[in-house]
């Protein structure tokens, strides 16, 4: 079935509600592990269908996030989620507490349980209110960021269409795109303030309500992290100060001298060539052939993969005004298929599109006859490693897409992922602080992150910015407002994706094979085990961040 024509209609409030309790009621008076297996499998259809349903609204709605029927629907499940959580974890906990728990983990997974008692520590009835104000907080800011009007040079713009502006190789004309970027967010940083205020505030009340010292302990259980706890990542990231920093450091030196200047100011951070970054050849419809041609030549599976997606218009990729900003992979149970939304701008990121959110719904299109749905409950740091390892496999397919700078796109490309760690350490670090002290003032959340980015990107200059230079860089950093400790799992994926770019440089068809093993174990066990499985290191193995930086310095 096509996009366009998967049917949506809200979903039934009361009978939903009424399903869920009574499968839950059947789970306790079943007399075996089969036949609980079987009501769960009946468990699978009913909430396949209510996910389903809200993928769809998720998307379309940030597909125009001024069209009214989808602004509606978003708004239902912004109120009704927290409450059929409340029911799902009478549900789970009728699963978790079976006597035949033996039998069902042998057909679910030691890690589906696991999973369980993470999510019942993570959500309470006591907390609906709090949640459903937390949810309407979040579609508040992700509305104002799409819809942003940013005046330039005659021209009305959002954040992602201005993109290619602020990467321009002229450097007075990027100088003056920031501007005009750090002149918006001037003008809504006291309203963005009051929105993070608020979300910080409920956050922490929902913890203190769940008799947690922090949101910070909240926020791990919402993660599901289920293989480590915040003192690992406290290690990780110290690795990364003492050994990636001063890396990255020789890479902006290396930049400098490249792009010909004496100093590198913050509109300077994201161009690598002095003649500008290498753009992708063609219109969008053409880099999308190109992916397809790419997929084809890669493997068998991933140019099925890739025919499935264009022919069920499974990708909403073209950058408008009123569509919401960055890009996505997300997943439609009823019809087994997963969809990539994005927002083509004309720069590389159209191509990091093809690659990192396709590595997303690749590991999806392979599991999806799986029928066990808790095998394809990804936690983050390992459904990052699919994406950001793929962003690698596909380097011999660049020319494609870059023609004579393919070159230049591989050496943009890995410094830039390169220099992405101090900066993903650094967004969890600041997540850590504002939720340790919540009661902080805005202006004292921006003089955290000023000082954090003399630790981790000592080497910005921001001059007299009135915005920027004041610490107000996080603001455009959507996790931080949506997606609560996330993003340090997209540092831990990336130091595994750099493992597979080191072993593929040696043998690229027993690297390809074992990301494909670990594309399809998906969750049957837990992060640590699943990458012993395929060869990898744990990131947070003392000395594996120094490996890494010593491995990247021969290819950089």
């Amino acid at each position: 079935m096509k996009f366009s024509e998967m049917p949506y209609e809200r979903p039934d409030r009361e009978e939903l509600l009424k399903q869920l309790s009574e499968l839950a009621g059947r789970i306790k008076d079943a007399k075996s592990g089969e036949e609980q297996f079987e009501i769960h499998k009946e468990f699978y259809k009913i909430y396949g269908h209510f996910v389903t349903a809200r993928a769809l609204v998720e998307v379309r709605n940030a597909i125009d996030t001024t069209d009214g029927f989808y602004e509606k629907e978003n708004d239902f499940f912004d109120e009704f989620i927290p409450v059929i959580q409340n029911v799902k974890n009478e549900y789970d906990k009728a699963l978790y507490d079976s006597p035949y728990r033996a039998y069902l983990e042998d057909r679910i997974g030691r890690v589906a349980f696991k999973n369980t008692e993470l999510s019942l520590k993570a959500y309470s009835e006591k907390i609906t209110e709090l949640m459903q104000e937390e949810n309407a907080l979040i579609s508040r800011y992700n509305k104002l960021i799409a819809t942003a009007k940013i005046e330039f040079e005659g021209e009305v713009y959002n954040i992602s269409l201005l993109r290619p502006h602020l990467t321009d190789k002229d450097r007075d004309h990027r100088k003056k795109a920031w501007k005009a970027l750090a002149d918006y967010f001037l003008s809504v940083t006291a309203e963005i303030d009051e929105i993070f205020d608020k979300m910080v505030k409920n956050r922490t009340a929902q913890a203190q309500a769940m008799g947690y010292k922090d949101y910070v302990e909240l926020g791990y259980y919402r993660m599901q992290r289920n293989s480590y706890d915040r003192d690992m990542v406290e290690n990780f990231r110290r690795q990364v100060k003492s050994e990636f920093v001063p890396f990255v450091k020789k890479l902006e030196e290396k930049r400098k001298q490249r792009l010909g200047l004496s100093e590198l100011k913050y509109y300077d951070n994201d161009v690598f060539f002095s003649e500008g970054n290498p753009a992708p050849i063609g219109t969008p419809e053409e880099i999308l052939k190109k992916g397809q041609e790419m997929y084809k030549e890669l493997s068998a599976e991933t140019g099925e993969f890739f025919d499935f997606m264009l022919k069920s218009e499974l990708f909403d990729v073209l950058g408008r005004k009123n569509k919401r900003a960055g890009g996505f992979m997300t997943y439609f149970p009823d019809h087994k298929a997963p969809f990539v939304f994005a927002n083509f701008n004309g720069t590389s990121s159209d191509v990091d599109v093809i690659t990192h959110e396709c590595g997303h719904a690749f590991q999806g299109y392979i599991t999806r006859d799986d029928e066990i749905m808790e095998h394809n409950d990804l936690t983050m740091e390992t459904a990052e490693i699919h994406s950001m390892s793929m962003e690698y496999f596909t380097y011999n397919w660049m020319d494609k897409f870059f023609g004579e700078r393919k070159d230049d796109y591989l050496t943009m490309h890995l410094e830039d992922s390169a220099e992405f760690l101090p900066y993903g350490c650094m967004v969890d670090e600041f997540q850590h602080i504002v939720y340790s002290k919540p009661d902080m003032t805005p202006a004292q959340r921006k003089d955290v992150w000023k000082k954090l980015e003399g630790e981790y990107r000592p080497w910005l200059d921001y001059g007299n910015d009135p915005f920027f230079g004041a610490g107000g860089w996080w603001q455009k950093q959507l996790h931080i407002f949506c997606y609560p400790f996330y993003y340090i799992d997209y540092v831990l994926a990336s130091v595994c994706a750099m493992q597979f770019k080191i072993a593929m440089d040696k043998d690229y068809n027993d690297a390809w094979e074992r990301y494909l093993k670990l594309c399809k174990l998906s969750v049957r066990d837990f992060y640590v085990p699943e990458l012993k499985a395929v060869g990898l290191e744990s990131p947070f193995e003392d000395g594996c961040i120094k490996h890494i930086v010593e491995e990247m310095e021969k290819k950089i």
